[in-house]
This record gives C-alpha cells, sequence and structure tokens, in this order.
C-alpha cells in the first residue's frame, strides 16, 4: 500500500471509511485517549477542524487503550466523553490498537512512512500526530507533547500545495 487512500477504518459507530473519500484533502491522524495528561489536545485539535476544515483538513481520532489503560471505555462511551467534554465535531474512529500483534493496518503504513526518533516504528503514546498531504503521502510525524496549535503551520503549509 503506498497512500492513505489505500486504507479503511471503521468510524466510531461501527460504519466502515474508505480514506479514499478524503482523496485530494490533508489529514491529522491522532491516536487518542480519554483519561490521558494530553486529553485536553482534544480541544486544540477540534480548534484545529473548526479553522481549516472548510480550506480540505479532515481531522481523525482514533481512540486507543495501549497506553496506561487511558482509554477503556466502549466505542459509545468514548464519542460522548469527546462530545460532551470537549465538544468534537471531527470524525472519531473507532477504539484500534497502534503497536504491536494485531495493530492496525493503517499504523502499520504510517509508523513505517514516517519513523519517531531514532528509527523506531512504535507509537510511545496517546495523542502521537500524522499530518497527510492532499497526495496521500505522509508529511511529518508529531510527538504527544506537540500541541495542536504547534502544527497550524504545518497544516497552512500543505493545504496551500
Amino acid at each position: 500500500m503506498r497512500s492513505i487512500d489505500d486504507f479503511e477504518a471503521l468510524a466510531i459507530d461501527g460504519q466502515p471509511v474508505a480514506l479514499s473519500a478524503y482523496k485530494g484533502q490533508v489529514m491529522l491522524i491522532v491516536n487518542t485517549a480519554s483519561a490521558c495528561g494530553f486529553t485536553p489536545q482534544f480541544a486544540g485539535l477540534e480548534q484545529l477542524h473548526q479553522s481549516y476544515a472548510a480550506q480540505g483538513l479532515v481531522v481523525l481520532g482514533f481512540p486507543c487503550n495501549q497506553f496506561g489503560s487511558q482509554d477503556p471505555g466502549s466505542n459509545e462511551d468514548i464519542g460522548a466523553f469527546c462530545q460532551r467534554n470537549y465538544g468534537v465535531s471531527f470524525t472519531m474512529m473507532e477504539k484500534i490498537k497502534v503497536n504491536g500483534d494485531g495493530a492496525h493496518p493503517l499504523y502499520q503504513w504510517l509508523t513505517a512512512e514516517a519513523p519517531g526518533i531514532l528509527g523506531s516504528k512504535a507509537i510511545k503514546w496517546n495523542f502521537t500526530k500524522f499530518l497527510v498531504g492532499k497526495d496521500g503521502r505522509v508529511i511529518k510525524r508529531y510527538a504527544p507533547q506537540d500541541a495542536p496549535k504547534k502544527i497550524a503551520q504545518d497544516i497552512e503549509a500543505a493545504l496551500a500545495a
């Protein structure tokens, strides 16, 4: 698989989503958690969505419970939490694994395309972010501590490309 368009995932309501539906758009893909020190980043991600969706940004949140069991709830619980506490209106996907056996194929591809520090392919923690360009290729990987607002300049450049 050579581009994000080759992947499919399930939305938080269980409906299949072909990522090719976002062809020609810029995507910000984030593994999320509801009970993490970085959970307040949902507000910043929502701000990016509100600011740039009309220009072609798609934000996709992928809940994951692999780091400190910080997202143990059901997909329904997670969706309600995000809406209630952060007003999330960007697309939330079904809970997945991002590392190890059973890692979602999308995350296998993302981590191979944009390894972390020292070439590590593993996701280290919740709220690791991947920016994908209009061409379906990974532009950059961001660490969990990178606040969403710090990514805005890169998003603007990707949207302008």
